[in-house]
């Protein structure tokens, strides 16, 4: 799968105009990569268009300067989904960016309402391919719904190169049409307001509170700990508040459990955490490995993607265990808990991904203008 690295003829920028959407600024991991990413294609001189449903949100404080933001005061999917065709007409992008599989069917729908007129379309993977928590019937519609996704989606953009292989396979699409780019990196924000950090050894999670990302698991595991001074903070906000924090209770763990919701700038906790841990059953690509072992705290996670063990290269960085097996979840939390344990060497983030980003564009609409 390759690199984009290089521009179109004479290094003119061909995709002067990206076009993108998000439903709401609540805090996803996809939204926020997005305005990480549009920051800096407005730096490099791009014009960028993003149609969002609703602003309101803590990303709204991450919305970066120079975008023209096409708000449309209703959250709701179908909303998104509608109104984008319209404003492409309008605003007449160079290239519309899909930035997570939540969002592939806004982009189908504008293939399908624009048709030829349609401007390239390059689509991120952003969550897994293959869903463990499909049942059989939904599994075998997904798959037919990847399948058909090669029709309106001119480029995948997977952030690992296992990503990329389980779309080669899932979507059954060419290899030329798939490239490999890492989201850019986090950014420290100093001028956001911290959250505390915890005394002493403890456990960090960050994510939303939803179905999703299983942290039930992880304070179910909490009681079993040997360190019983250890704490447990999980960063997030979400459906499940209610649920976790009555399970806390019934645990006997509530005051060594924390959830002090969304963090504008979570690296302080994540530098500071004795351990991360991810216990999901699903992922596409988590940001939030990538960042902790960037500043050299070790990982803890399920193998809820096929690029978790590609994060996590070796075990001086952490572990990867099955789904649901507690006992492995509590033993991997002990061995990083211990005094004395070693933290993993910090891993340096290399390439630029908004350059190889823009470099991808302007290689898709040059060559939707040559055909």
């Amino acid at each position: 799968m390759p690199h984009c690295n290089v521009r179109g003829p004479e290094n003119i920028p061909s995709a002067k105009h990206i076009l993108s959407f998000a439903q709401t600024l609540q805090g996803g991991g996809v939204e926020r990569a997005l305005l990480r990413l549009a920051r800096g294609w407005v730096s490099a001189g791009r014009d960028v268009t993003l149609v969002i449903g609703s602003t309101e949100g803590p990303l709204a404080l991450e919305l970066p300067e120079g975008v023209a933001v096409r708000h449309l005061h209703r959250s709701d999917y179908g909303s998104l989904m509608r109104a984008v065709p319209g404003i492409a007409v309008e605003s007449r992008p160079d290239l519309i960016f899909c930035p997570g599989n939540h969002y592939t069917s806004v982009a189908g729908y504008c293939r399908l309402r624009l048709g030829r007129d349609c401007p390239p379309v390059a689509a991120k993977i952003s969550n897994a391919l293959v869903r463990p928590d499909h049942a059989r019937l939904v599994a075998w519609g997904h798959r037919r719904w990847l399948r058909i996704q090669p029709w309106f989606v001119d480029h995948v953009v997977a952030m690992t190169r296992a990503t990329a292989e389980e779309a080669l396979r899932e979507m059954r699409i060419g290899a030329d049409r798939v490239s490999v780019i890492a989201n850019p990196p986090a950014l420290a924000m100093p001028d956001r307001a911290p959250v505390a950090i915890p005394e002493g050894r403890f456990i960090l999670g960050v994510g939303r509170l939803e179905p999703q990302k299983r942290w039930d698991r992880l304070i179910d595991a909490l009681p079993s700990i040997a360190d019983r001074e250890a704490r447990l903070m999980i960063l997030g906000e979400g459906r499940l508040r209610e649920a976790l924090t009555a399970q806390a209770a019934r645990l006997g763990v509530s005051e060594r459990v924390s959830m002090p919701g969304h963090s504008a700038d979570p690296l302080p906790l994540v530098e500071a955490a004795t351990v991360l841990a991810l216990t999901s059953d699903f992922e596409g690509v988590p940001g939030v490995i990538r960042e902790a072992l960037a500043l050299g705290t070790p990982v803890v996670s399920t193998d809820s993607s096929v690029s978790v063990r590609e994060l996590i290269e070796r075990a001086d960085q952490g572990d990867v265990i099955a789904r649901d097996d507690r006992p492995a979840l509590v033993a991997a939390l002990d061995s990083w808990l211990a005094p004395g344990a070693a933290r993993p060497a910090p891993v340096g983030n290399s390439g630029d991904s908004v350059a190889d980003y823009l470099a991808l564009f302007d290689r898709l609409v040059a060559q939707r203008r040559a055909a």
